[in-house]
């Protein structure tokens, strides 16, 4: 695939989860070396709600801050938290030196009901921004395909607007297939006079059935194609991630002759599949 932009035009970002044994933190250390040759712009790390895994979060940010490779940008979920406990993080998180932030609801923990004293990502933006100005560059989420819980696609439009009039400075995509669902999307938001970042959000390829279980919990669409095309390989892998790393390469290759410029990869904590994809687009 020929080269179509130099890499100082296009921005790459790379998301990881936080790792549960001193193994995972030691192989994260050397994936996120090895992403180092994307120059990427941020490295931004998930975050559990109601404490799943917010504790091993900030050791993640922590060791990954040590590397130098990028700014940092913690994920900070609001499901089942307090003012008390977003304040304390988001001074710890200055007091370490984070500009970054990834502010997001969550989703409800099985058994949860009650969210807590904040209902929408709208309001844990608006909070940060009260106790902190303009400390932070946060981000928010955009659902290409609309978030599962919302009624319609206008109201999913609103939230979307609405978290940028609270202060969020730019939006990082769910994954998609589909690259009309993404300009689809970035038109509407330019209709509605909106000219923050839209930084479309890539899924590597590498198991099949994985990415269908991803896929059912957060409303992304597999196109009937490419999930025909997936089951063939069975227990071909290597042919599988060969094939992924092909057509994500392709979709962004189209986004990219839309006038896209910045992609945030969702890692899955592995360097191979995004390198893999971003030689095929002659980044690298």
């Amino acid at each position: 695939m020929k080269e179509i932009k130099k890499m100082e035009k296009i921005q790459l970002s790379c998301e990881f989860f936080p790792p549960k044994t001193a193994e995972g933190f030691k192989k994260l250390e050397i994936v996120a070396d090895k992403l180092r040759v994307l120059n990427p712009h941020t490295l931004s790390v998930t975050f559990g709600a109601g404490g799943s895994t917010q504790e091993n979060t900030f050791k993640t940010i922590k060791m990954l801050q040590a590397l130098n490779i990028a700014p940092i940008a913690p994920h900070l979920t609001c499901i089942g938290s307090t003012k008390e406990t977003i304040l304390n993080l988001i001074q710890t998180y200055k007091q370490e030196g984070f500009k970054h932030i990834v502010a997001l609801r969550g989703d409800l923990p099985d058994g949860m009901i009650d969210p807590g004293i904040f209902k929408h990502a709208s309001e844990l933006i608006e909070f940060i921004i009260k106790h902190t100005h303009d400390d932070f560059y946060l981000y928010c989420a955009a659902y290409p395909e609309f978030h599962p819980e919302s009624p319609n696609p206008k109201t999913d439009l609103n939230a979307l607007i609405n978290k940028f009039k609270h202060g969020a400075q730019a939006a990082i995509t769910q994954y998609f297939f589909n690259p009309d669902a993404y300009l689809a999307l970035r038109d509407e938001l330019i209709h509605t006079k909106c000219d923050k970042p839209l930084i479309a959000g890539i899924m590597p390829i590498t198991n099949y059935t994985q990415l269908a279980r991803f896929s059912n919990m957060c409303g992304a669409e597999i196109p009937r194609w490419l999930r025909m095309r997936l089951e063939r390989f069975g227990d071909d892998l290597e042919g599988l991630k060969e094939f992924g790393a092909e057509t994500m390469a392709r979709l962004c290759e189209t986004l990219i002759k839309e006038d896209v410029n910045h992609f945030h990869f969702y890692t899955l904590n592995q360097a191979k599949p995004t390198l893999q994809i971003v030689s095929k687009l002659g980044l690298i």
